[in-house]
């Protein structure tokens, strides 16, 4: 465990030191504030002391912004050949893929927590609707991991950074968009699965405040899967 902590502390400066932690957190600060506060259907629109707005903003940005956080992570380091010297050490491939996923998840923790001051406005507004706007947060963070975990498996494939990048998109659409409506072209128990795989349906039900063990243990079982397959792409490549 200590060991992760290490891997975790070092990437998350690596991002601070690079500059890319600052680039990220000023572009989902500004497209959520902009569409939450200023443009189309913000808050003022819509005439309730509600963050539902910024949810639907955010489930999209992030969607976008975790495969920029996690390309780097293995694929970097293969590239470099720094990922062959981490893993002489007395470091597991689990420490590494557990260290480099808490990095990149508490750097959306910190982008979140920037958001905290729309909380504080909105409580000026109106009476707001404290576990709603907890459960919405807690459903960032689950399909934020998720797909942190689906970015490290992609860059555990291969040494460049925007084929990891795009190779991450490719898959988190299928959960974001296109399980959805696969789910809408079917009918039956194929509906429901798809349903079922689709991220949509269990974030719209976190984001309005219900809590259900289903969608948690959806959310964890992406994170468990995307951070298994990328343990063992790493395991693979080093009998290799």
């Amino acid at each position: 465990m200590h060991a992760t902590w290490i891997i975790a502390k070092k990437e998350l400066q690596s991002y601070f030191d690079s500059l890319i932690a600052y680039i990220l957190l000023v572009l989902f600060l500004g497209f959520s504030g902009f569409f939450t506060w200023l443009f189309g259907s913000d808050i003022f629109m819509v005439g309730q002391a509600s963050l539902q707005t910024f949810f639907s903003i955010a489930y999209w940005t992030l969607f976008f912004f975790t495969p920029a956080l996690t390309m780097r992570l293995l694929a970097e380091e293969k590239k470099t050949g720094t990922l062959e010297l981490l893993l002489t050490k007395a470091i597991t491939d689990r420490q590494v893929v557990t260290g480099k996923f808490l990095a990149a998840l508490l750097l959306v923790f910190v982008a979140l927590a920037c958001t905290f001051p729309y909380v504080v406005t909105l409580s000026y507004i109106g009476d707001i609707d404290a576990g709603e706007i907890f459960c919405g947060y807690a459903g960032l963070a689950l399909m934020s991991g998720a797909y942190i975990s689906i970015g490290l498996y992609a860059s555990s494939l291969t040494n460049n950074q925007i084929v990891a990048f795009l190779l991450a998109l490719s898959i988190g659409l299928f959960f974001h968009i296109i399980f959805e409506v696969l789910a809408g072209s079917f009918t039956g128990i194929t509906a429901q699965v798809f349903a079922t795989l689709s991220l949509n349906n269990h974030f719209e039900s976190l984001s309005r405040g219900v809590v259900d063990t289903r969608d948690v243990i959806y959310f964890l079982s992406l994170i468990f899967l995307g951070l298994f397959l990328a343990e063992m792409s790493l395991t693979k490549r080093n009998l290799n």
